[in-house]
């Protein structure tokens, strides 16, 4: 395969973001904004969130992010299918120039998360320009990657972080400009949140930008699975070609911090019970009557000792923690910094998944991956399944292991506000 254009990976070119011609609902042909737009396709509670959207309006972007049919092929088809179709009746509309997106966040309880949207060029691994931090599961790798084929467009940006200095850099003088004019889309989402969109075409702002973020390297924040298959699809396109970038959105954690949560585990054919049985002696447990709000609290404070993780599914919840550090030294790899074995996530996949419940981590008729704690423990209960919640990890934490090329466990951290899926889409062949 000719791989041309793919031998820079010694050079260290820093963050290289791209305008591109972004792909718009026109607002005149659909109910609203907020009615078309969705959270990242991972973060969808499926089906009950997803037949919400698909019934919120019938041009919502979950149609392209989360086809729905009978088999991985007919999916992307439909999907390719219904882009090519709202392209051509006008629905989805592309801008006149090349831009790149300021987008703005915020809510009423004090949030505001400002960044940039663009194509970013992507770097070789060696380049260390974007650090992941979770390991990936390849069956997702090849179901985005067959998606992104099929409909040849990115369409819901990453999201990565990097940090200023906390200063006005040559971005956020952009950014702080751009958002006192009048933006392209406002909308407010069910959630509460307010999503703003400016466009950025002037030659001063974009340079600026520019040789800004070419003195930074980025943490993937959320988004490893589409990092893993835009890096797949480069390597299958000769270069030069609109596969050597990807849409991503930016961020400067040092002036706009994000919040960090965990993503919790739901067992499927686990009973409560059952899963308890078999931590005797392994770990302490308690039993919680209270309400979700409190057991997260003793859940903190059992977290600032050691391991600690919420099982919950049989209407109580267990606290587990103090595990016996005999079970860990046998079942947690050695050869790896201290920060990544005492991990909560390593714990509850190298001891707890594989070798006390013996759950395969990749087996999606076993385990699921939630973000919503509330929904995680609803589904535990409806199915007569384990959730386990966990306790978020600190940023810096995350991004120390990355710097030094340690992978966390798949689907460690959630951090957030995540971009809204549909307010700006890239199309690869325009």
């Amino acid at each position: 395969m000719n791989t041309a254009g793919h031998s820079e990976a010694t050079t260290r070119r820093g963050l290289e973001l791209t305008p591109f011609r972004g792909l718009r609902y026109d607002p005149d042909r659909v109910g609203s904004l907020a009615a078309v737009t969705s959270p990242p396709y991972d973060v969808v509670v499926r089906p009950d969130g997803l037949h919400q959207l698909q019934d919120a309006d019938p041009h919502n972007i979950v149609r392209l992010i989360l086809p729905q049919a009978g088999t991985p092929s007919t999916r992307n088809e439909q999907a390719a299918h219904t882009l090519r179709r709202w392209l051509a009746e006008g629905v989805l509309t592309a801008d006149d120039e090349p831009a790149l997106y300021v987008y703005e966040q915020s809510h009423a309880d004090g949030l505001l998360q400002r960044g940039v949207i663009g194509a970013l060029r992507l770097p070789d691994p060696a380049e260390h320009v974007v650090l992941p931090h979770e390991d990936v599961m390849p069956h997702v790798v090849a179901d985005r990657a067959a998606l992104m084929r099929a409909t040849s467009a990115n369409l819901e940006p990453l999201l990565l972080t990097y940090r200023g200095d906390g200063s006005l850099s040559d971005t956020s003088t952009v950014i702080e400009r751009v958002v006192e004019r009048r933006p392209l889309l406002a909308t407010t989402t069910e959630d509460g949140f307010r999503h703003r969109l400016w466009a950025v075409t002037a030659p001063d702002e974009l340079a600026g930008i520019r040789s800004d973020l070419a003195r930074h390297q980025a943490l993937i924040a959320d988004g490893h699975h589409r990092w893993a298959t835009y890096r797949r699809l480069r390597a299958e396109h000769p270069s030069p070609s609109p596969w050597d970038f990807g849409l991503v959105l930016l961020v400067d954690t040092a002036r706009y911090p994000l919040r960090v949560r965990a993503i919790h585990r739901l067992l499927h054919g686990l009973p409560v019970a059952d899963a308890l049985t078999a931590l005797d002696g392994r770990f302490r447990v308690r039993h919680l009557r209270v309400p979700l709000a409190e057991a997260l609290e003793a859940l903190a404070d059992a977290a600032t000792e050691g391991n600690a993780f919420l099982l919950a599914g049989d209407g109580a919840f267990h606290l587990v923690d103090r595990p016996d550090q005999a079970l860990l030294t046998r079942t947690i790899p050695a050869d790896r910094p201290r920060a990544w074995r005492t991990l909560d996530a390593t714990v509850l996949h190298s001891t707890l998944l594989d070798h006390v419940w013996r759950i395969p981590e990749d087996d999606p008729t076993r385990i699921a991956y939630i973000h919503d704690t509330a929904a995680t423990v609803r589904k535990a209960e409806r199915h007569g399944g384990t959730a386990v919640l966990l306790h978020p990890v600190r940023e810096d934490v995350v991004r120390e292991l990355a710097r030094e090329g340690v992978t966390m466990p798949r689907k460690s951290t959630s951090f957030g506000p995540k971009p809204a899926s549909g307010l700006v889409l890239r199309a690869l062949d325009l």
